[in-house]
């Protein structure tokens, strides 16, 4: 059976705001979870609670960094695995396929590009996608709710503050 993903986009904390990792990453109902703590400068800074495996994918535009914080991450290249432990990170180029798993519940510190499709992109990308929680009229903050499994494609400049762009 596939891993389900809960994905949301939406910005947790913003500036100057204690970001409150652990109580998230404590609060997880899911096994494959992950929500972005922050925008800094071009980058968001995320954090993801996994067990099971990703599918394979790449990201034609951005590299991507996971710091394992609590756990074991496997970071499955072509031709090799690395594996992680607490307190160790590794930089996947743009355009490496590789998939991320975990045998048992592990937090993971990512920072990529606001640009990133989580998913992956083009045609080895799987069709779930990343759910845009977005922050309502009063500027709460978004992403308190269970996220969404969309099956619509993912779309570029979810990331930025405020949710969907032109929506």
């Amino acid at each position: 059976m596939a891993t389900e993903y809960d994905i949301q986009m939406g910005e947790q904390f913003g500036p100057l705001e204690v970001v409150e990792a652990g109580r998230l990453a404590d609060g997880c109902p899911v096994k494959w979870w992950n929500r972005t703590l922050c925008r800094v400068n071009d980058s968001l800074v995320r954090i993801g609670v996994f067990e099971g495996e990703f599918h394979w994918h790449k990201h034609d535009r951005e590299d991507e960094y996971f710091q394992v914080m609590e756990g074991k991450l496997l970071v499955d290249l072509e031709g090799r695995t690395v594996e992680l432990g607490p307190r160790q990170g590794v930089m996947v180029p743009k355009g490496v396929l590789h998939r991320t798993r975990a045998k048992e519940r592990t937090v993971v510190l990512m920072v990529e590009a606001a640009t990133i499709v989580p998913t992956g992109d083009g045609a080895g990308a799987s069709s779930r996608t990343a759910s845009p929680a977005r922050r309502g009229a009063r500027g709460g903050r978004p992403g308190r709710g269970k996220g969404t499994r969309a099956a619509a494609p993912a779309a570029r400049g979810r990331a930025r503050r405020g949710g969907a762009r032109g929506a």
